[in-house]
């Protein structure tokens, strides 16, 4: 008897120019493949033209087909999902004469998610409402109106949060198709590691308070609110890792603050040495102004350290004692980052507490999650 096959369609999905993009996504895939036989279709919205993009060596069993899509920004939200089901269409035509499958996975709601609906009637269909996709699209009419028109059709939709199946419940889907599941982290890679090592390793200071950031330098991850917070709390040192387009005016809000000595910029690093980071660090602080379930926090509470980070979407479900850091509101409030960080730092951290309660979000569990959804939806 051949195992179920499964198509997974998505633009989060990686390749050889950027090996982390859609890394939760890829990661179920491969435990999921024990079991499916599974090919993938990763469709990349451009205006223009798109690069040759090329899978990573471990990927190749899926035989990933990127696929270019026209797509408007701002102005297409009637007619992107068309255009991506246009070029999707073409490319199934070709897939099924092949390769017939019994079940898609889709990532991304709009307008992935609702091209794919809008093409495959007669299988079922199951989305991954991942974070912005639900939090900004909702308020966007236009948007709104496709999605909850599309995602009807679905089989069921995974959320990465239960913030997110809340949301897409008030806003009219049927809750028995919303399916909250956490994503995993690597326990290998984020554990506890002893600090001064790992500040000897990255030339932090050695006995200053560290306070770590990780993520994009996007207006709503507030990292100019992190720096402006960081200048007020005397004798810590500050590391950001990441980038964007609001990095050059961090650098510069720091100078004129007076704190770029007690910064560092760190760039874009990879997985092993965001993990090396918070082995060296005393807190991570996120104060986004909307955030699903960031992998940031729980790789965090992996490696025993405390988190400050804003109580907004799926945050409050996976942080929610006081041995864990604390959360700030009201949302983008100076004065209450301030507060929570330097309560944060002087409390005496409990890392085996926090390490144990990471130990509940492992990539077996989601991968159980998604297999039920999935067999449910195939019978």
């Amino acid at each position: 008897m051949r195992k179920p096959r499964l198509l997974f369609v998505s633009n989060l999905f990686p390749d050889r120019a950027e090996p982390y993009r859609g890394l939760d996504n890829v990661t179920i895939l491969h435990r999921l493949s024990r079991d499916y036989d599974i090919r993938a279709i990763s469709p990349r919205p451009t205006l223009f033209g798109s690069p040759k993009r090329e899978p990573r060596d471990l990927d190749q069993i899926f035989e990933p087909v990127y696929l270019p899509v026209r797509y408007v920004p701002k102005l297409g939200s009637l007619f992107n999902h068309h255009l991506m089901a246009q070029a999707l269409g073409r490319e199934l035509h070709s897939l099924c004469q092949k390769w017939d499958f019994d079940v898609v996975l889709s990532s991304w709601i709009y307008p992935d998610s609702c091209a794919v609906l809008s093409l495959v009637k007669d299988r079922p269909v199951i989305s991954i409402a991942q974070g912005s996709d639900v939090h900004q699209y909702l308020k966007m009419p236009l948007r709104r109106s496709v999605i909850l028109r599309s995602m009807a059709k679905a089989s069921g939709i995974i959320t990465r949060s239960g913030e997110l199946s809340r949301l897409l419940a008030e806003a009219g889907l049927d809750r028995t198709k919303l399916h909250p599941v956490y994503n995993g982290i690597d326990f290998e890679m984020f554990r506890p590691g002893v600090k001064s090592d790992a500040r000897a390793a990255l030339q932090l200071p050695s006995s200053a308070p560290v306070i770590l950031f990780v993520g994009n330098f996007y207006a709503i991850k507030n990292p100019l609110l992190l720096i402006h917070a960081h200048a007020q709390i005397a004798g810590t040192h500050l590391v950001m890792v990441g980038g964007g387009p609001l990095e050059a005016e961090a650098r510069k809000l720091a100078q004129e603050l007076g704190s770029i000595d007690r910064i560092t910029f760190a760039g874009r690093r990879k997985a092993a040495e965001v993990a090396q980071y918070m082995q060296a660090a005393d807190v991570l602080a996120l104060p986004s102004q909307n955030e699903g379930v960031p992998n940031v926090i729980l790789e965090a509470f992996a490696s025993a350290l405390p988190v400050v980070a804003s109580r907004v979407g799926g945050i409050p479900e996976v942080h929610h004692a006081d041995f864990l850091g604390h959360l700030v509101s009201p949302v983008g409030n100076l004065t209450s980052l301030v507060d929570s960080l330097r309560q944060t730092l002087s409390q005496p951290t409990n890392r085996e507490a926090i390490r144990q309660h990471a130990l509940q979000f492992s990539w077996e569990r989601a991968t159980e999650q998604y297999d039920a959804i999935l067999k449910n939806a195939l019978a």
